[in-house]
């Protein structure tokens, strides 16, 4: 578990290492929220889930401001978040 704080940067740092078709998961405490990325060649696909239910893809230059949108809706008041690689 780490901070939300830290959850961006440590994401996208990861995502850069990721191999392809492998998936970052960033999950709330309860792990009933969240957002999968699965890297997926040179882009990234990105599934959230528990406000909202979508699937959307994106490049790795639009990856950091798509992410940020979503955590701020996903985590409105958590303090911490899992992060899992599958």
């Amino acid at each position: 578990m780490i901070d939300l704080g830290a959850a961006l940067p440590t994401a996208l740092s990861r995502l850069r290492k990721l191999p392809d078709g492998a998936v970052l998961e960033l999950l709330t405490f309860k792990r009933d929220r969240g957002v999968a990325v699965r890297r997926v060649g040179a882009g990234f696909e990105i599934r959230e889930f528990g406000y909202l239910d979508e699937t959307s893809t994106e490049d790795a230059a639009g990856l950091r401001k798509r992410l940020k949108a979503i955590l701020k809706r996903e985590f409105p008041r958590s303090n911490k978040v899992h992060v899992r690689e599958r």
